[in-house]
């Protein structure tokens, strides 16, 4: 018995030679590529974090260089923040948006006010506002004598929090936040062409509502001569919300044009469409739009929940959403403390990175979507976070179908396409000025995701850069190199 037992055991050991001598010539053969790659480039190396690792204790790293330096990460901040709020609203979790009032219901009308409650939702968009306003419609209210009363006191009413850049935009990425926000918190801009030169221009914001105050100026101009088209958000308020400026000419026969900007105030412009769609399906309003906090004796007139929080979390990472980052930070924070705050939610980020191993050393994170100069992380660090996501079953899968595909979709839609990188790398971008990033999986030979982290802070090309980071990853998944 004990000899048929050695045999065996022997059988056993023979087995796993082969399997352990083929993944340390990969290994080998990966570093030799690798390090041929970063030799011919003229990228420089001192500004680079590279730390790429299928070892789960990261002490046999494939590649690694300056993985103990400090950089700015940029957007793959992100992976950080995913993290932390998975711990805090797991797969499946939904945020509802509500309608409220304290009013008698006398026939047909709501004698007070109706207060429309945010849930924190980022994904709040007009389908939603549909859905809440039609579930409304069938409590038969067809007037509504009193205020539309916003309620966003879920979160602090810090719009634009100090640890984003200093410089506001009136694009969409750099959005405000609020309880209660809706589409992004952004307007949508659409100008046409008249049917004749010399005619005014078609000029259209999308939802329409009393908010936005539209003044354009656009005209229609010859065949072929293209548009000039300038849409700006004034630093003026008007009389409900914001003043968007359009001007410029269009060509007769251009196609379109569509500009998205940000709004300054959730809040009101939440409930000014709120207002636009109850009027659109029948129900007047006699009173305005005004914030307040919804009275305790309040009853629950309609509700609507978010898609999930991981296909949110998937809008965040796909396409680097500022908004929903800041968003979901202030939401995980609530689930500790209201008001939610960002100071709360990187308090969360830090505590998250330390129960993993992270050095304090290693970091320096003061906002979650990385639109800022201040955050600070090795890519050791952050390879961390990569591992640690892809040894956690309860998240993972939610975690990875969130980042960008290689050549299909997201931020990646266009990079390693048509080769044979596509569909071989799921990871997060970063930019800023001067900073580069790429952080995800690589697929192993045997198809099992090897986390890897690739940051440059520096002043050389930046389209250089990721061209780079992209034959580093090559090296890897490219078994004809």
């Amino acid at each position: 018995m004990m000899k048929n037992f050695g045999v065996f055991l022997l059988f056993c050991s023979l087995l796993t030679i082969p399997l352990g001598s083929k993944a340390s010539t990969d290994a080998a053969l990966w570093k030799k590529r690798m390090s041929k790659i970063l030799q011919n480039s003229k990228i420089s190396k001192g500004h680079m974090g590279i730390f790429v690792s299928a070892d789960p204790s990261g002490k046999n790293p494939i590649f690694a260089l300056n993985e103990s330096l400090k950089v700015m990460p940029a957007s793959v901040t992100k992976l950080v923040t995913s993290a932390m709020v998975l711990e805090q609203i797991p797969p499946g979790s939904k945020f509802k948006t509500e309608l409220w009032s304290s009013g008698k219901v006398e026939g047909s009308h709501l004698k007070g006010d109706l207060y429309l409650k945010g849930g924190g939702d980022p994904s709040f968009v007009s389908e939603n506002m549909w859905v809440l306003v039609n579930t409304f419609l069938r409590s038969q209210i067809k007037f509504i004598d009193g205020d539309i009363v916003v309620d966003d006191s879920l979160f602090d009413q810090s719009r634009f929090d100090s640890s984003r850049q200093d410089v506001r935009v009136d694009r969409a990425y750099d959005a405000p936040t609020g309880a209660m926000s809706f589409n992004w918190n952004s307007v949508n801009v659409f100008v046409r062409p008249g049917k004749s030169p010399g005619e005014s221009a078609l000029v259209f914001a999308d939802p329409e509502n009393d908010y936005i105050e539209l003044r354009a100026e656009v005209k229609t101009s010859a065949p072929g001569t293209g548009n000039s088209v300038v849409v700006e958000r004034d630093s003026r308020t008007g009389k409900q919300g914001d003043v968007v400026i359009v001007k410029g000419r269009i060509a007769v026969d251009s196609k379109e044009v569509t500009v998205y900007k940000n709004i300054t105030q959730p809040d009101l412009w939440s409930g000014a469409n709120l207002k636009s769609f109850l009027r659109q399906r029948g129900i007047e309003t006699t009173g305005k739009v005004k914030t307040g906090v919804t009275p305790a004796e309040a009853k629950l007139l309609a509700d609507v929940d978010s898609k999930p929080i991981e296909l949110i979390l998937s809008d965040m990472n796909k396409f680097s959403n500022n908004y929903i980052a800041e968003m979901l930070s202030k939401n995980a924070a609530a689930k500790i403390s209201k008001p939610g705050t960002i100071a709360k939610a990187m308090g969360l980020s830090r505590d998250y990175l330390k129960s993993i191993g992270v050095k304090e050393s290693d970091f320096e994170l003061k906002n979650p979507s990385g639109l800022t100069r201040d955050n600070r992380l090795t890519a050791f660090g952050l390879w961390k976070v990569l591992n640690d996501l892809k040894n956690r079953f309860q998240v993972q899968p939610e975690l990875t179908m969130s980042l960008p595909i290689a050549g299909v979709d997201g931020t990646l839609k266009k990079r390693f396409k048509n080769g044979p990188g596509q569909r071989q790398v799921r990871a997060k971008t970063g930019s800023l000025d001067g900073v580069v990033s790429l952080a995800g999986y690589l697929a192993g030979p045997d198809g099992s995701p090897i986390p890897f982290v690739m940051m440059y802070n520096g002043g050389d090309d930046e389209t250089n850069v990721r061209s780079l980071f992209d034959q580093l990853c090559l090296a890897v998944i490219d078994e004809e190199k």
